[in-house]
């Protein structure tokens, strides 16, 4: 079966790592080059897209999507990890309420900068963090510039734990914001659950189970996995071509003049993201220079 230009939104089990998804996925249906978009923590469940074949030239766009988490904070114990799975680092007696949990949550919504855990795939001087955390080598990470769009305080099943949503940007970190919020309400923490419920238009109602696609045969996973780079890149506009030369020219890296095909000139100049699409599927992403498309990725 030909996986060209597509995606499948795998919701992702815990105790096991974005990685193995992948290679359970890659075993089961042959597939050659596949590749997922934002990692998840082997503990974290939740939304995971997985592209297929060249559609792996598109995971960056993906990563640049919105993301929504849902997680649960337990609070008064810090872990070496900054997730129930570390060791107990410090403790404290201080728990915070709920109406000093949510008045404190706003000082985090916009662009903050946030220091990601010593235990991820941050690379520090070339080699992943949890690598060095690991090997109990001294290091630091530096503080990186994230976006958080929405906070939301959703619950309090218990004393001690919060449950909280956010919505940010690439790169945000949900066990440094526990640690980073326990230090503003002069406590401890760490996150004791987590789950992702959106990458873009990548969601939970959309998404299929690991094992369930797992127990499909070939054919299935055909009609039932697959999502198109179009319809969970909607927002991205796309021109549909079906001149061979100009396939060619694209083929080969080349630009090709695109304001005759739309009848009408191009305005803008603003070289934003423009996807080139043959008989409903992407074929490149490039940007719009005057009259002329650039492409950027071929997936010829």
């Amino acid at each position: 079966m030909n996986y060209y230009g597509d995606w499948i939104n795998v919701y992702k089990p815990k105790n096991i790592s974005s990685f193995g998804v992948i290679q359970k996925i890659k075993k089961k249906f042959n597939i050659l080059k596949i590749g997922h978009a934002g990692t998840l923590d082997p503990n974290a469940e939740g939304v995971l897209p997985i592209a297929l074949e060249k559609t792996t030239k598109l995971i960056s766009l993906i990563n640049e999507q919105i993301k929504i988490y849902d997680f649960a904070i337990k609070w008064g114990i810090q872990t070496t990890t900054d997730d129930k799975d570390g060791e107990i680092l410090d403790i404290s007696k201080n728990i915070p309420s709920k109406k000093i949990i949510e008045e404190n949550l706003k000082n985090f919504i916009g662009d903050i900068l946030q220091k990601p855990p010593k235990v991820s795939a941050v690379k520090v001087d070339g080699k992943r963090a949890y690598q060095r955390f690991r090997n109990n080598e001294n290091f630091e990470i530096k503080k990186r510039l994230v976006r958080v769009y929405k906070l939301e305080f959703i619950g309090q099943p218990h004393q001690t734990i919060s449950k909280i949503r956010v919505e940010c940007g690439k790169g945000f970190y949900v066990r440094s914001f526990a640690r980073d919020l326990a230090e503003k309400l002069n406590t401890k923490a760490h996150i004791y659950s987590l789950k992702r419920v959106k990458v873009g238009n990548f969601n939970e109602n959309n998404s299929i189970l690991l094992d369930d696609l797992l127990k499909m045969s070939e054919m299935a996973f055909g009609i039932r996995g697959i999502h198109s780079s179009i319809s969970v890149l909607d927002d991205i506009p796309a021109l549909e071509i079906d001149n061979n030369e100009m396939l060619e020219k694209i083929s080969n890296g080349e630009k090709i003049r695109i304001d005759i095909l739309l009848n009408k000139p191009l305005i803008q100049n603003d070289k934003k993201n423009f996807f080139v699409t043959n008989k409903g599927k992407v074929i490149s992403l490039g940007i719009v220079e005057g009259s002329f498309f650039k492409p950027r990725k071929v997936l010829l």
